[in-house]
């Protein structure tokens, strides 16, 4: 068999057990769950033509169904720019790597140092790494930074309305550095500051974790946090989607040590969920703390401006073992593609998305608590471009979703059995919001036997 690549030879194996001490593959992996491991052959398809394969991939792409998305929660539907797969396909761009030689890689460094520099402007920060592989890994390893920085407390406090994925990936990148996390309960929708101030007072934490929207869309008044944290001596981490911070109060003007989230909202497709690109900015006392890579300008000899690779204090072939961080590749194209579309959006297009997107989730606000069928679960909180909602009708609302979905609309993120997480971006026309709207009217007047003997409800 002629292979299209240099497989480990049964030589190659035996030395790389012996130089890691071990004397099969089984105690390589031996810290892998049982559970997890895979106790059978794989079950994979006889070889096939190109012809084939084409012809399976296209088979499975019929059975996808477009949606019209009204579902958020922390990963958003924005437009792209046609130009941006334009530009970052080009050949300067595509086969762009991690600058292990930053002396030769002139280009690369200036895109990253474009993007560093958008970042801490959209943040309000003073530093800006490259990028990590996306919000929840940010978000975590921010966590760790304020315990590297606060040395000997390894408490950390998370407010109950950062969004759920985030917190469990905190809690296990916590469970395996000796964190402790705790955390602060929400009240009508917002962080309980009352709690806060009571288990600030223990005097162990590190850092204090929150976000803005939070994940029900509330946009919380954090007057006063910072001195509150930063008097029991702890770090204030803010997340955010890295869009809204356009037009909201940005975590640096809101006293932040660090700011993490998510930069998908930066005009990248959803992609079923990836790759997508997680941003990390500190004040400069951080720096140091700060994983990833950071590109600078300077001169050289001769006057010129030219581009530096000026810190990767925790990079894998810097410490090695001692490593935290590895991103490589994401800094490359994913950077580079928030670099773009921040350059052509400017601050004008960023506050036009979301002037629009704002204005839309208002709208569809309004008119479902108008059409009987919801109500506003907090009516006097401030939101942005999402909000949650609750199922007024006689029938389940998981009856509404299904019969939303059949008809090409997703309309949200189910919260409970009565409860739903709704967003609007710019990318939602006035018809597909007022469609939407006219479902919500229909089930509004449905009641169970009817819609037991009709589930046909539809737009015809």
């Amino acid at each position: 068999m002629i292979h299209r690549y240099f497989p480990h030879t049964s030589l190659d194996i035996a030395e790389m057990l012996g130089r890691c001490g071990m004397k099969s593959l089984d105690d390589l992996y031996s810290d892998v769950p049982e559970s997890l491991k895979l106790k059978r052959d794989y079950d994979l398809p006889a070889q096939m033509s190109e012809k084939e394969v084409r012809d399976f991939f296209e088979g499975l792409a019929v059975k996808n169904q477009p949606l019209t998305c009204f579902a958020g929660a922390g990963f958003y539907d924005h437009y792209a720019p046609a130009v941006i797969p334009s530009i970052i396909s080009r050949s300067e761009f595509l086969t762009a790597y991690t600058p292990y030689q930053p002396e030769i890689s002139q280009g690369t460094l200036q895109y990253i140092f474009e993007y560093q520099s958008m970042m801490t402007q959209l943040t309000g920060m003073e530093v800006s790494n490259a990028s990590m592989y996306d919000g929840t890994t940010a978000v975590a390893e921010a966590m760790l930074m304020a315990v590297t920085h606060a040395r000997k407390r390894n408490r950390v406090l998370v407010s109950a309305t950062v969004n759920p994925i985030y917190r469990e990936v905190i809690d296990t990148y916590a469970h395996y550095h000796g964190v402790t996390v705790d955390t602060i309960p929400e009240k009508d929708g917002v962080t309980d500051v009352e709690a806060m101030d009571n288990m600030l007072g223990a005097g162990d934490v590190a850092g204090v974790i929150v976000a803005t929207p939070n994940y029900y869309g509330i946009l919380e008044d954090y007057t006063g946090f910072a001195d509150k944290v930063h008097a029991a001596k702890a770090l204030l981490i803010m997340t955010a989607p890295a869009s809204a911070l356009g037009v909201i109060r940005t975590p640096g003007e809101w006293g932040a040590d660090i700011a993490a989230g998510e930069a998908q909202s930066l005009g990248m497709p959803l992609n079923f969920g990836g790759p997508y690109l997680g941003y990390m900015c500190c004040t400069k006392a951080l720096i140091r703390k700060l994983p990833g890579r950071i590109v600078g300008a300077t001169t050289d000899a001769d006057g010129r401006r030219v581009f530096v690779l000026t810190l990767q204090a925790r990079e894998q072939h810097i410490r090695r073992d001692k490593a935290t961080s590895n991103i490589c590749s994401n800094q490359g194209l994913m950077a580079l593609y928030v670099a773009v579309y921040l350059s052509l959006m400017g601050a004008k297009g960023l506050r036009e998305v979301n002037e629009l997107s704002a204005a839309g989730a208002h709208y569809l606000a309004e008119k479902l608590v108008e059409s009987g069928a919801f109500e506003l679960k907090y009516p006097d909180k401030p939101f942005l471009n999402e909000f949650v909602v609750r199922f007024k009708g006689e029938v389940k609302l998981v009856d509404f979703m299904e019969v939303c979905t059949s008809c090409g609309c997703l309309p949200g993120v189910m919260l409970s059995d009565n409860e739903l997480l709704v967003c609007v971006t710019e990318t939602r026309t006035k018809e597909e919001i007022d469609r939407y709207i006219w479902r919500a009217e229909t089930f509004a007047k449905a009641t169970v036997p009817s819609f037991t003997e009709n589930k046909n409800i539809n737009d015809d």
